[in-house]
């Protein structure tokens, strides 16, 4: 586990792959000795921590520089003489493996997730594979837009001419529709507007009938009646002279 070292100037740089971290660079010297994270060499590994951290430069490095404070006064301590039946002593090497072992966990999370971040990098997706045998797609035409016009011009020349209907119109019978009212109501004193339009009349016998009974109602000789818009209308025999 061994890292070339670097030329620094007021700043600090750390370009290394194999160590992330003063807890990271803990951890593979622990590594190294095969020691029991829970039972550390404090004396040894302090050591070598100071050595590697020396020889990779780093000596700007405040992450680094505090965890090797802590080696060393983990260090004094230990070497401090201690009364053995002092119940409250407590190893000053237990924080430190409590930061290790979270930190050990948090690597092979890390690890894992790596591991799985490259196998997927390795597959790939299948794209779309059209079904053998299918047609390909016409191709986009490529015309100018003078060709363009010369080929809706010689549509429309073998087109056929639309269907052209004239339409003839038809007189209004006023005088005949006038007739039709009086002898309606020479036959019945009150009438309704459906018995002096037959059913299914066209639109000159409606208008023609309509224009008789307004010129009867003028003249005086019925009275047209609507109790409510839409309603029938009815038609009442008036005497000659008499107002509508």
């Amino acid at each position: 586990m061994t890292a070339p070292a670097a030329e620094f100037d007021n700043t600090f740089v750390v370009d290394l792959s194999q160590f992330q971290g003063p807890l990271d660079l803990l951890l593979g010297l622990i590594r190294d000795e095969k020691v029991d994270i829970y039972d550390i060499p404090i004396s040894r590994i302090a050591d070598q921590f100071l050595a590697r951290i020396s020889t990779l430069g780093l000596d700007q490095a405040a992450d680094y520089l505090e965890m090797a404070a802590r080696l060393l006064r983990i260090k004094a301590q230990l070497l401090l003489p201690r009364n053995e039946h002092d119940e409250a002593w407590e190893d000053p090497r237990a924080e430190l493996v409590r930061r290790l072992l979270e930190y050990q966990q948090m690597r092979e999370v890390v690890d894992v997730l790596e591991k799985l971040a490259e196998e997927r990098r390795a597959r790939f997706a299948r794209a779309y594979i059209p079904p053998s045998g299918a047609e390909p797609p016409p191709s986009p035409l490529a015309l100018s837009l003078a060709e363009l016009l010369s080929a809706i011009d010689r549509v429309l020349r073998v087109a056929k001419d639309p269907a052209v209907h004239d339409v003839i119109p038809r007189a209004l019978d006023v005088d005949g529709a006038i007739a039709t009212v009086r002898g309606v109501l020479l036959l019945q004193e009150r009438a309704r507007w459906r018995d002096v339009v037959r059913q299914g009349a066209e639109r000159w016998e409606i208008l023609s009938a309509l224009l008789a009974l307004l010129e009867l109602a003028r003249r005086g000789e019925l009275k047209l009646k609507q109790a409510n818009p839409f309603a029938n209308v009815f038609i009442t025999r008036e005497s000659p002279g008499q107002a509508a």
